[in-house]
């Protein structure tokens, strides 16, 4: 019987691990693969953006702490500019060094941990979660505890608890894309960067302002315009694809390269996610095959990983006490509840690869920081289950916004402190107290803007 059972060790999932048992909760964390960090670990998703409104870090805490014990050991060169001009800073890092530290951190904080375990049922009675049935090589398992927190990404352990969900955009149910990362070594970035200030043409990104990719020592690109439309020209590329993006990790010469796009299929659906698994490891190649012949700087690029499993933005959301709205975020809404702040983008991939989603009014005024609040990683049909991560209740657009990774570590870190909360008064999630959470979080280097809260 532990007092707090994580299911998922992806970023968010870790966190909130490492806070509940800093704030004192006998923790399990249940994780499907043999390490911690997810998609950054696992499918090379990177870099984590952003920390960052404007000059101010306003994701700390936990989230920060992992890049700062990165940063010591060399596995990541911090918080630099972003070279793309989309954002304030992106942050590089190495992904194995990130699986050891965030497993040090968890295993130093008294937490304990359960690999190549995975999710398979729940048992509920009286609106609370009693056990989760696992399976692993031990065949099947009961777990206990007072209090859960989905870290799952996908919402799982809330659905098959029963949470109501949604998933995609109300009009039709269509979620955004999901990509094939691709892991490439052996690139000249010296020769890329010389490119780009040959070639501002290509890069309309950045209106002509190639001057700033001098602003940092990783390398980031949104471009190569002229030579994409030349791929889908000559059919050397098959596929919806709007732009060549790629960003550079904390070893020199390695690339992610996040370009595909597999467009019309439901991640929450098995069949379907196997579908989507073949489609990105097709487009996958045929990328590998362009970028050695047309992308300057890739001439001798070995293609050396896609990873176990697809990237997914958005699949299901739970249906909170509070759902977040595409208003609260370019608003700036302030909540009385509020448990971590942002500064991201709205960022929506067309579902269909075709029309314009952003419109103007979903545009975030530059500097803005919005918020999230507790009441979105609760709902009130399971009273103790906590959900974290990009899954949390909010609308689609909305969802856009705070899908990103160091957004969701700090979601993790507030849904972690209140696990350990309701954990030593009865297991009710929404019975702990706001105040006494929000200073736990301040307690253990959380960034927490309280003023003007409603």
């Amino acid at each position: 019987m532990y007092d707090v059972i994580v299911v998922g060790g992806g970023i968010s999932g870790a966190v909130a691990a490492i806070a509940s048992s800093r704030a004192g909760a006998k923790t399990l964390l249940v994780e499907r693969y043999g390490f911690l960090g997810g998609m950054l670990t696992a499918a090379g998703v990177g870099p984590m953006m952003t920390f960052h409104v404007g000059q101010e870090q306003v994701i700390q805490g936990i989230t920060g702490e992992l890049i700062d014990r990165l940063k010591n050991k060399g596995k990541s060169p911090g918080h630099v500019v972003d070279t793309i001009g989309y954002t304030y800073t992106i942050t590089p890092f190495d992904a194995e060094g990130m699986k050891y530290e965030l497993e040090c951190m968890l295993l130093e904080s008294g937490g304990e941990l359960l690999y190549h375990t995975q999710l398979v049922d729940t048992k509920v009675e009286n609106g609370k979660i009693k056990e989760i049935i696992v399976s692993n090589r031990g065949g099947l398992q009961s777990l206990s505890a007072k209090v859960f927190i989905d870290g799952t990404g996908n919402a799982d352990l809330s659905y098959l608890a029963g949470v109501p969900c949604v998933k995609g955009r109300p009009q039709d149910g269509a979620m955004q894309p999901m990509t094939t990362n691709m892991k490439m070594t052996n690139v000249d970035t010296d020769a890329i960067r010389a490119y780009i200030k040959a070639h501002p043409e290509e890069f309309p990104y950045l209106e002509g302002n190639t001057d700033i990719i001098d602003e940092s020592s990783i390398l980031a690109v949104s471009g190569f315009a002229k030579t994409l439309e030349k791929g889908l020209e000559t059919g050397e590329l098959t596929f919806k694809i709007e732009g060549i993006l790629f960003f550079e990790t904390n070893n020199k010469g390695e690339v992610i390269i996040n370009t595909t796009r597999i467009h019309g299929y439901d991640p929450t659906d098995p069949w379907s996610f196997t579908k989507a698994e073949i489609e990105g490891r097709r487009q996958a190649m045929e990328l590998e095959t362009f970028f050695r012949n047309r992308v300057k700087g890739f001439e001798n690029a070995v293609l050396v990983h896609t990873g176990p499993e697809i990237g997914v933005r958005s699949s299901r959301q739970i249906e909170g006490e509070y759902v977040l709205t595409i208003e609260d975020i370019i608003t700036s809404k302030k909540f009385y509840d509020v448990i971590a702040h942002g500064g991201y983008p709205v960022d929506i991939h067309s579902p269909d690869g075709e029309e314009e989603v952003i419109t103007e009014d979903m545009h975030l005024p530059k500097n803005s920081m919005y918020s999230a609040p507790y009441r979105s990683l609760i709902n009130n049909h399971i009273t103790n289950l906590i959900t974290v991560g990009r899954c949390i209740s909010a609308t689609f657009e909305a969802q856009g916004a705070i899908r990103v990774t160091p957004m969701a570590g700090a979601i993790g870190h507030g849904g972690g402190v209140a696990a350990a909360l309701a954990a030593k008064q009865g297991g009710k999630a929404s019975d702990i107290s706001i105040s006494t959470l929000q200073a736990v979080l301040k307690e253990q280097g959380a960034y927490l803007n309280l003023e003007g809260s409603q």
